[in-house]
């Protein structure tokens, strides 16, 4: 990915009163994405987690999953909120994992398949039970998909799925809690 280099290379960003100026990042030869990464971001992290705790105070739901890697800081400042565990779905398989179940996801940000993982441990922790799908943003929906197919596999019940952000087209995300929306920004040839 390169960086654009128009005049606005940035898109701001307010969550639950914390500013940000993302950059874009050109993603295809005409399209650009603003990129939100949490990692080392403990204000934004934690005014997203309380937003987002408040946001799911009237839904049931007993464990947080999420994907590895960026959404991982999320994931565990809304379970300190939240008062409840989560769980990581690992990109890569080591043995101590177990008979983990997996499947595939292409990532917009590499363009290239990816392989979810979840752990055996993890797995007796979260079947019967009713879970949130946390991520940072839900963009194209493929780490969602192979998030919703572990949590079949596992045999546990998405009570709610939510993200700091939404990117793309807002009416295919309505089902998601999310804080804010990205827009994608087309660039010219």
């Amino acid at each position: 990915m390169t960086h654009t280099d128009s005049h606005s290379s940035t898109y701001p960003l307010n969550i639950n009163g914390v500013q940000r100026h993302l950059p874009l990042f050109k993603v295809q030869s005409d399209l650009a994405i603003a990129v939100l990464n949490i990692l080392g971001d403990t204000e934004l992290t934690e005014a997203a987690a309380h937003a987002l705790n408040g946001r799911m105070a009237d839904i049931s739901y007993d464990v947080i999953v999420t994907a590895e890697a960026k959404s991982i800081p999320l994931a565990y400042a809304l379970s300190v909120h939240s008062g409840r565990p989560y769980i990581v779905l690992r990109k890569n398989y080591k043995s101590y994992m177990g008979e983990a179940l997996s499947t595939e996801t292409l990532s917009i940000t590499t363009g290239k398949p990816q392989t979810l993982y979840l752990d055996a441990k993890d797995r007796a922790a979260i079947s019967g039970r009713r879970v949130a799908l946390v991520d940072d943003v839900v963009s194209t929906g493929s780490t969602l998909a192979a998030m919703r197919a572990l949590m079949a596999q596992a045999e546990a019940e998405i009570a709610a799925v939510a993200a700091i952000c939404t990117e793309g087209d807002m009416a295919q995300w309505s089902e998601v809690i999310a804080l804010a929306h990205l827009p994608l920004f087309p660039l010219s040839a």
